[in-house]
């Protein structure tokens, strides 16, 4: 049954149970875990681990590529599992007591992580647990629908835990390409030109002996939830289409653009999709993750190649491209997250940037982690890895939250995860605001104007108005540049009465 996937007779021995994998794990042990938007994570260890943790109280530093999926995260949290959470989480029950200060969460750009591992600037990983579609004769793991970070914790780990997932094709062996930075100071440069460059190996090289259990498995990854266009987001995605044509006819980029990246979400999913009516071609991408628009972009004759660290989708979409995965082959890579990732090669690739804002100010400050300024979200994910580096640097929002109870266009955000110098680029339905060249002062009547909500308009306009009378590169009423936060916190509306 497992015998086409474990290609090391040596190996047999090592399959255990889930429970008797996890028996390896110790209470303070930090583990770095495959998984990265809800995608690829290990599934039968985390949950016999956590159900232990109910039993026998312990606690474990977990790092992983980003979000799991499964509801590992809110079964973790509910087993009082975790005292340390690294990089990236998107689960609400996690999400709360990270927020009472229960569970000390580490926000980290995805590009990052395990370059402070191997630098010893975060715990050693004591044990790996990564999924898998096989294991080669060599002991090379072949990871599933995600690389992220499995890669580096499986190299810099002693111990090896392997999920066979027998329910994951054997057609995604091939898919990747897993190459690791030489150490530094005289680092070589990486060796990607183009999104379909291949760098590395398809399989993650240890030695077998480092593997000390494999568990079988068959249960999916968890579907996306993926939100259908609505009249918002097409006009959002209206105007950043008229925007590349004019791009495309100024001469700054040709037809077939520059390689595309865009973020997790709806938003940005849905975004992506209104490029199959758009009039560019030959389209590519280098990004974190597949959703369901790149596959729609494949079927429409649109993208002809797409690099990434993962593949999500909804379930019917999952449905669709695994069975069909063979036709997708051939146009698919998936790296390890600190490649898809890597600001030298988004630099060097002048990759164009969609990342989905929670709010943004009139200077063009973005907050895309914080509610209020003080409850984490998810966490920065990937976009500053692209924002910082990328060729065009866009950030997507609708202008309004809870029924216009909220504007999405403040004064001052309430956190700063990307600053004016890394943001090019705002978009709302309500339009465009490009604000690359332009001072403060001249930023803040473009996103007034374009960006923002007409119920908030007239008070944004007041705002900077009474601003501006005070003087300074970037005005402010600084008494005030909160207020919006603090009158949504009183009164349940950023809207005066």
């Amino acid at each position: 049954m497992y015998r086409d996937r474990i290609r090391n007779a040596g190996l047999y021995n090592r399959i255990v149970t889930a429970d008797e994998a996890a028996q390896l794990i110790r209470d303070g042990m930090t583990v770095g875990m495959s998984g990265f938007t809800r995608a690829g994570e290990a599934k039968a260890v985390p949950l016999a681990l956590a159900e232990r943790a109910r039993r026998e109280p312990m606690k474990i530093t977990l790092m992983t590529g980003a979000s799991l999926g499964n509801d590992l995260d809110k079964t973790f949290a509910e087993a009082h599992l975790l005292s340390r959470r690294i990089p990236f989480q998107s689960d609400p029950g996690l999400r709360k007591a990270i927020n009472a200060g229960e569970v000390m969460f580490v926000d980290q750009h995805l590009s990052e992580t395990v370059e402070m591992l191997r630098t010893h600037q975060l715990p050693d990983v004591d044990i790996a647990i990564v999924e898998a579609v096989a294991i080669t004769e060599t002991g090379g793991i072949v990871p599933t629908t995600s690389v992220g970070n499995s890669a580096s914790f499986a190299i810099l780990a002693p111990k090896v835990i392997v999920e066979i997932n027998l329910t994951q094709p054997l057609l995604l062996e091939g898919l990747h390409d897993i190459y690791i930075p030489t150490k530094r100071p005289h680092r070589e440069p990486i060796p990607i030109v183009a999104p379909e460059s291949r760098a590395g190996l398809p399989y993650i090289q240890i030695p077998p002996e480092k593997i000390a259990a494999i568990v079988i498995t068959e249960k999916l990854d968890s579907s996306a939830k993926v939100t259908p266009p609505d009249d918002d987001t097409r006009a959002i995605a209206g105007h950043l289409i008229e925007f590349l044509k004019h791009e495309v006819k100024m001469g700054r980029m040709d037809s077939d653009l520059r390689p595309l990246q865009a973020g997790i979400g709806s938003v940005a999913n849905a975004v992506l999709h209104g490029l199959i009516d758009s009039p560019f071609h030959d389209l590519k991408m280098y990004s974190e993750v597949l959703q369901d628009s790149t596959f729609d972009l494949f079927d429409a004759g649109k993208l002809v190649f797409a690099s990434a660290s993962s593949i999500t989708l909804s379930a019917e979409k999952h449905d669709a491209v695994m069975s069909n995965i063979g036709a997708y082959k051939g146009r698919l890579l998936l790296r390890p997250q600190e490649i898809s990732n890597h600001p030298e090669v988004v630099r060097r690739l002048g990759v164009i940037c969609i990342n989905t804002a929670l709010e943004f100010d009139i200077y063009g400050n973005v907050n895309s982690t914080h509610v209020g300024g003080t409850h984490m979200m998810n966490g920065i994910g990937g976009s500053g890895d692209f924002a910082r580096n990328g060729f065009l640097s866009i950030f997507v929002s609708k202008s309004t939250a809870k029924d216009g109870k909220i504007s999405s266009v403040v004064p001052m955000v309430s956190h700063v995860d990307h600053t004016e110098h890394d943001v090019g680029i705002l978009i709302t339905e309500q339009g465009l605001a490009d604000l690359r060249g332009l001072a403060p002062r001249e930023r803040a009547a473009l996103v007034i104007r374009n960006c923002a909500h007409p119920s908030y308009r007239d008070a944004l306009e007041d705002y900077y108005a009474r601003a501006v009378t005070r003087g300074g590169h970037t005005p402010h009423v600084i008494e005030e540049a909160l207020s919006w936060h603090a009158r949504l916190r009183e009164h349940g509306t950023m809207m005066k009465g």
